[in-house]
Order: C-alpha cells, then structure tokens, then sequence
C-alpha cells in the first residue's frame, strides 16, 4: 500500500484545513485507515482511525472538531479539521494497516495564534 498525504498548510487559530490522503489500489480491501500526529519533540500519536466496516474513533483533543472520511471511488482518505488549536500543530501521516502497517510521507500543519 502506498500513502500520499497532501492539504498541509499555515493557519490561523479557529480555521480549517482539510487533509488528502491518496491510497494505491483499492482502498476498500485496507483493514484500517487513519491520520497520526507527531509534534515537534513528541511520539507519533493517533489523531482519528476508520475501520473498512465504517467504524470511527478520534483522539480526545480532537473529538467534535475533526472528522475522518474516505471516498472508495477516488480511493482517498480525507482529515477534516476544523476550530484548529495551536496544540493541533505537527505533522501529519496517513496510516493504513493491510497485512502489515504503511505510512505516507507526511504534511505539516501549523496553527498560529
């Protein structure tokens, strides 16, 4: 499986960015999709993980802010962040899990107050 993260950028407290991930082959045969963070300084943690039977589960800091979706037709997973914090600031990497765990390369987000 192949990751290609994208839609990183610079923002201000209280936007929104939306995150791209494209997802080589179909999308519907990975077990797992989702989005981790690592700040500057900080282990990798998860940020918001989909299951292929639609099940969702956020981090704590981002419930009701964020939401995780995928288009099986474009085979993309999307990150929508909204209300975007300071402590939302990192990097971002799309992670799906197929026999096997694959991460895409990256893209950063920085809120600015």
């Amino acid at each position: 499986v192949q990751l290609q993260a994208s839609g990183g950028g610079l923002v201000q407290v209280g936007g929104s960015l939306r995150l791209s991930c494209a997802v080589s082959g179909s999308i519907s045969s990975v077990n797992i999709l989702g989005w981790y963070k690592q700040a500057p300084g900080k282990q990798r943690e998860p940020v918001a993980l989909i299951s292929n039977l639609g099940s969702t589960n956020y981090g704590e800091s981002v419930k009701g802010r964020f939401t995780i979706s995928q288009d099986n037709a474009k085979n993309t997973l999307y990150l929508q962040m909204n209300n975007l914090e300071p402590d939302d600031t990192g990097v971002y990497y799309c992670y799906a899990f197929k026999r096997g765990t694959f991460w895409g390369q990256g893209t950063q987000v920085t809120v600015s107050s």
